[in-house]
């Protein structure tokens, strides 16, 4: 990450101490990628790990809404949902629309 204390900054909160937490996160948005790949080289087979994804970006904000509305966190912190959430909410939407019949209704092969 090139600059991780942006949003410190930006909300005017105090610098985080702990870069062990942006590269724990560094790693998770790392490895997402990795699916995110998978599901670009294989769109018929990527239902699932889109709709993790989404989920992720839906549980973001679920979980920032609490500390901004609390107070503990500037209302300001909220550009970090628009930034990283809500801008994949449609693109992903759209992707699980339009594979949802496929994934359902594809006859995989049976095991026997």
């Amino acid at each position: 990450m090139i600059n991780p204390q942006w949003l410190f900054r930006f909300a005017n909160m105090p610098l985080s101490n702990y870069p062990q937490i942006f590269a724990c996160l560094g790693m998770v948005v790392g490895l997402y990628g990795i699916l995110y790949l998978e599901v670009a080289r294989v769109p018929e087979r990527g239902w699932l790990l889109a709709a993790v994804g989404l989920l992720g970006k839906l549980l973001g904000p679920i979980g920032l809404l609490p500390l901004v509305v609390s107070g503990q966190w500037p209302v300001r912190t909220l550009v970090l949902c628009l930034t990283n959430d809500l801008i994949w909410w449609i693109p992903f939407a759209l992707y699980l629309h339009d594979s949802w019949r496929f994934f359902f209704t594809s006859k995989a092969p049976r095991r026997e």
